[in-house]
């Protein structure tokens, strides 16, 4: 019998709590701040909750199963890294980005930008959004939350 782990289902609640806060800021950055987002922001809006989605259903859960969302989780926020580096070095040197994968994702396969447009809606091209705050710019502070939780999500595998 799997023994449950409190410090990994604390851990992945964290994470998950993590995950939904970098949402928050990137809501708070926009609607308190203007800094409207392309359709690679609002992938990684999605991506940010899918990992809290995996973490929490992990937390839940004890043995092989923590262990699969764990992963699952690890491997989400691994494709969130991918996604603020294509940012960074590939879309924002594009003055479009309509029709890219990740406006395909969001648009065409999830439909989230018309579930809910307040949170997933692309509204700048990937030009307009390139920023930076505290002269870091802002697809590496999302690189930097999705390397956290990749770490975090390997760790939490590690101890179920």
């Amino acid at each position: 019998m799997a023994r449950r782990s409190p410090a990994a289902g604390r851990l992945l609640v964290g994470l998950a709590l993590a995950a939904l806060g970098a949402v928050g800021i990137a809501l708070a950055s926009q609607y308190g701040f203007g800094m409207e987002p392309c359709p690679w922001c609002v992938l990684q809006r999605a991506i940010f909750v899918s990992v809290a989605i995996a973490c929490l259903i992990a937390a839940a859960l004890r043995g092989l199963g923590r262990r699969v969302f764990s992963g699952l989780g690890l491997l989400l926020a691994l494709c969130g890294i991918a996604a603020a580096l294509w940012q960074h070095f590939q879309a924002a040197a594009s003055a479009s980005c309509s029709l890219t994968l990740a406006d395909r994702i969001m648009s065409r396969t999830l439909h989230l930008d018309a579930l809910l447009p307040s949170v997933f809606e692309a509204r700048a091209s990937c030009a307009d959004a390139a920023v930076s705050l505290l002269g870091v710019p802002y697809d590496f502070w999302s690189a930097a939350m999705f390397v956290l939780l990749a770490i975090g999500a390997w760790r939490a595998a590690a101890r179920s």
